[in-house]
Parts: C-alpha cells; structure tokens; sequence
C-alpha cells in the first residue's frame, strides 16, 4: 500500500512544457457500422490547463478520448493537433506528436517487473541507451515509492502503486497532451487524492490534460474548463464556474433527450 504522504516528494518545478491544444471537432465515431457513439461531437483541450469531459454512462466520453488517441477512427469530423489535422495519423505516431493516454483500468504488464514497464514505455528510446537509462531514472526519482519494488513483478502491486507505475511509464514519452480516463477507478478515496493531485502537479508543469471521470465533483475541484457529453451529443460547455452547481449538472443530465 501506497503511504500517500510519501508518494510524491520531489516538489521541484520541472522544465517548462511547451503544451498545444488538442481538438476533437464535428466527430462522428462508433465502434460497429451501425453504431454511433459520438454525434457530431467537439471538444477542445485547452493548452496548459484541465479540461473536464463531464456527463452520464454511454454518453460517448471515453470514446472522445479514443479517438484522440487515435485508437478509434473518427468516420466525420477531425482531430487537430494545434490546427494541424491528424485525423489519420497513426496511434503510435500521436505518441511521438506528444500525445499520451492513460485508459481506464489496469494496464500494467504484470508478469513483467516495474523497470521493464518503465522500459516498455520509453521503447522510442531503445536504441538510444544514455537517453534510456535517463528516462528511467527520472521515473524512479518523481515517483520514490516505486524504487524499492523497480525489480518486482507489476502485478503483485497494490492498485495504487499499479496506477502510478502507469503514469510513470506514460511520462517516460514526454508527452505535452495527456489524456485520462478514470483516474481514481479502482481506488481508495485517499488514493484517488494523490491521483487527483498529481493530475494537478501535471497542469503545473505546463501540460494540457483532458480528463474524463465519474466523480464529478472531483472533476470539477481540479478542472479550468468543462465540456458535458449526453447521450453522444454535446450538452453544454464553458469554464469550471459554471458547473459549480452540482446538484443542477446532474439534473440537466436527467433532461438531456
């Protein structure tokens, strides 16, 4: 089990991230050819800022994400990459653009050991051994708590220390955009709290993130931007101070047709 105040103790500021803005625009998305998911969707990840995708079950949420990602094509509509449409670009090629997704669930590798999660992440870097090494060791000092178990098997950690272990194989990219799905699935709620504030630590250095979650009103505690999604349209959008009112967003959920 993670001790959650020693999870992350290197405070210092990391160097500057230069963060684009991420557009999903009028996308049009399923998973089967009679399946819509997404109608004619946009969302905008704003540069250095959270951005909140907010609204109910099958409201086509986590499909934005994989679309963004790359791992489901958009069959209208467009993602841009700060105007750039990459719409047809390769999920592994977003990758390398800077772009990182962190799904839902557990997505460790578990008979591998966490240095070689680590090493599967930063597998841009495997014919650059200095860079490599590097890379693995900054994972190892932002996140001291993985030290101990860098030569244990994945799966015989704890969800919490799973969940940070994938978010430090995602930062061995280097991405500029992350895209999160779920952050606190799974855990205890003062899990979910370091979660929560490395997300934030995130925005801090710089990063653009676009967040999709359930618990909304920790959404909104960390969010600067919110779009809400019904029934794979969307509802309505605008910055966090709109959607302080919780009782009310849930409500219009109930409305939406």
């Amino acid at each position: 089990m993670i001790d959650p105040s020693h999870t992350v103790i290197d405070t210092r500021p990391s160097a500057p991230v230069s963060a684009p803005e991420l557009r999903l625009e009028g996308v049009t998305a399923g998973y089967y050819a009679h399946d819509v998911v997404l109608n004619g969707v946009t969302i905008d990840a704003v540069p250095n800022k959270v951005t909140a995708v907010l609204g109910p079950n099958g409201s086509g949420k986590s499909t934005a994400l994989r679309v963004l990602a790359g791992f489901v094509a958009a069959r209208s509509g467009a993602v841009l990459l700060d105007g750039r449409d990459i719409s047809s670009t390769a999920t592994h090629d977003r990758l390398s653009m800077g772009i990182g997704f962190l799904p839902q669930g557990r997505s460790v590798f578990p008979r591998l050991t966490v240095e070689e999660n680590l090493q599967v992440g930063a597998r841009h870097l495997r014919s650059r051994t200095a860079e490599l090494r590097d890379a693995i060791a900054l994972a190892f000092e932002r996140y001291p708590t993985l030290v101990p178990k860098r030569r244990s098997r994945a799966g015989s950690l704890s969800g919490g220390q799973q969940r940070l272990l994938e978010i430090a194989r995602l930062l061995v990219t280097q991405p500029s955009v992350l895209l999160i799905d779920e952050p606190s699935a799974g855990l205890s709620p003062l899990l979910a709290d370091v979660a929560y504030a490395e997300i934030a630590r995130l925005r801090a250095e710089g990063r653009t993130v676009l967040l999709v979650d359930q618990n909304v009103n920790a959404a909104i505690e960390l969010a600067d931007y919110v779009h809400v999604l019904a029934f794979g349209r969307n509802q309505s959008s605008g910055p966090v101070e709109e959607y302080r009112d919780l009782d009310r967003l849930v409500r219009s959920w109930l409305r939406a047709e």
